[in-house]
Order: structure tokens, then sequence, then C-alpha cells
């Protein structure tokens, strides 16, 4: 049966956040508008708040897209920030979920969730079977235990709260801070630099032969919205396009999308990170959805998007701030 969203109080928690703004712009596009509430507003890390506040509001059907998030630096410099913001986060909307009756709940999990070294693609089954990455492994802990929350109270409750696992995720709202960004914003804003300063040479983290799955962020809203409509199984359900590339061929589509004819050098002394990471998307194809934005289409987007905001983008990095 088709759990149907017209007529219900949806809260996305994180709507500033790249992904929660995503589903929003969904929402709007089905003439929904959501219940949002910024931080300075409401600290979601503190309990007795976000229980008043949902109590106050009551949503009948919650997307928990705030998260603290960021690349491997900021991973391995901010531990306690990735653990514990991200567990009082995920934990007191959920908690406070059930004690307002919501309907439905879906928890925005992440593929850096799953083991280090598993089978590719990386199934949903595969969630605890081995090590994780420790380059991740303060925000992929957190995630784990949001997404068994909710499990739980699906097993022991019956409470409707499901979980989704997107792969990495680039678009509109996405973070360009060379110290706590991923991947492609942070390749994108130094292109941008290189052109500006006649620049012939970027450095590139690692050895480029990493295998990377990414996902323009507005498709993957889409497939949220399919799978809360289509989706109640107490199993994860991955979010990608089943596509990946090597670092360096993302590296050298951004030069062409950025119209940047330099070239890439290889800092052997930095981390490669995961060898590869592709998600299994069977599930989400058997639901009747697919990806349907190109790599190379969404970079040129994205880095449209840096263009118009940049004096807001280098305003946010000057902040340090990545909550999301």
């Amino acid at each position: 049966m088709v759990f149907e969203l017209a007529g219900k109080k949806i809260w996305v928690a994180g709507h500033t956040g790249m992904l929660g703004a995503a589903i929003c712009r969904k929402l709007n596009e089905l003439d929904i508008e959501p219940l949002t509430v910024s931080r300075a507003e409401l600290d979601l890390a503190r309990q007795a708040p976000t229980v008043m506040w949902m109590k106050q509001h009551k949503p009948d059907v919650v997307f928990i897209a705030a998260a603290r998030v960021g690349g491997i630096f900021a991973n391995d410099t901010y531990p306690v920030e990735f653990l514990y913001e991200n567990l009082s986060i995920s934990a007191n909307i959920i908690n406070a979920a059930t004690e307002i009756g919501v309907e439905k709940l879906m928890f925005m999990g992440t593929g850096c969730a799953y083991p280090k070294n598993c089978p590719q693609p990386i199934k949903e089954s595969y969630l605890l079977a081995s090590p994780l990455e420790p380059t991740n492994e303060w925000y992929a802990v957190a995630k784990i235990t949001a997404i068994k929350l909710c499990q739980a109270y699906k097993k022991e409750r019956g409470h409707n709260f499901i979980s989704v696992m997107p792969t990495n995720l680039y678009g509109p709202r996405d973070n360009f801070d060379f110290d706590t960004s991923h991947f492609l914003p942070a390749l994108i804003h130094k292109i941008h630099i290189a052109k500006q300063n006649n620049q012939k040479q970027i450095s590139l983290w690692g050895s480029g032969k990493p295998q990377r799955e990414l996902m323009y962020v507005d498709d993957c809203a889409d497939a949220v919205i399919h799978i809360m409509k289509h989706y109640d199984e107490i199993d994860p359900i991955n979010i990608g396009t089943g596509l990946d590339r090597s670092i360096t061929e993302i590296a050298q589509m951004a030069a062409l999308a950025l119209n940047w004819d330099g070239d890439f050098v290889y800092d052997s002394s930095k981390p490669d990170g995961t060898r590869r990471k592709i998600l299994d998307t069977s599930k989400l194809k058997s639901l009747g959805w697919e990806s349907k934005i190109n790599l190379d289409v969404g970079i040129k987007m994205l880095y449209d998007w840096f263009l118009e905001n940049e004096e807001q983008i280098q305003q946010k990095i000057k902040q340090k701030s990545f909550i999301q």
C-alpha cells in the first residue's frame, strides 16, 4: 500500500542542510509545505527542548536529515562532535517521535556506515558484517546506532520507522571548505581557484585509484520521497546510482566541466580511504525507482550553483560550521 503524504504535517529535520533542503524542494513540487525549525530556534542535540518542540508541533511524518557531516579530515579531527552530536540528534528525535505518535519516520543513514572491506556492490545485509573504515568510524557508529534504534522501536513497539542508506551525495548547499568537505566539492573549489590564479597543477589525496559512487542530492531526495511512500521494512534500503568511477576519472570530469586544462598530482602521504564503495540498489529498483541525473551533468549543475552563491559559500567557510 502507498503511504500518502498529502494532507500530512511533515517535518524535515535538518532542512538547511544539503539533503534536507533537497527533500523540502521535492515536497514543494508536490504542493506540500514542510514543517521546519532553525538551529537557532532549536538545538536538536538537547533532549528536553526537542521533545517539547515536537509535542507542541505534532508532526505526522518525520525525515531526519539533521547531522554533523564532513570528509576524512573532519571525521579524524572532530571525533567527539561526529559521534556525540549525531547520536544525540537522532536519539532525541526518534524517542520523541514515539511519545507523540508520529505515523512514519525516516532516518537518513549513510553508505559510509558499511564495513571497510566488504563485497561490492554493497548489499544492505553487509551492515556490521566486519570492521568499519577507520577514517569515518565515529560518524558511522552514530549512524548505525540510530538505524538500530529505528529497528528496535519497529520490532518491539511496531512503530513505522525506516532507514535509508544514501551513497556519497553532492549538490546545492554542499560544503566547499577544504578542511571539512567531501572530495568533489573541495575539488571544484580547488579548480575554481586554480582557474582564477592561472594555476596549472592541483594536488589530490592518495593515489587517485579508489572508486566512488556519487549522486546528485536532488536525485537522492526524489528517491527518498518514493521510498517513504512505498517502503515499510525493518531493514535499511540503499539509495545510489549503481555507477562508480575512480577519483582520477571524477577529477578529469570536473576539470572538463569547469573548463580547466591543468594537471593533477597525487599526494601519497594522504589516505585513500575505502578502496571501492558502490551500493547495491536492487531493492530500490524493485520499488520502481532509478537514478536520473548523470555525474557529468550533476558536476556542471553544482559548479553553476557555486558561482551563483560564492559569496555566501566563502562566508560559511570562514564560520567553520558544517552542521546540517
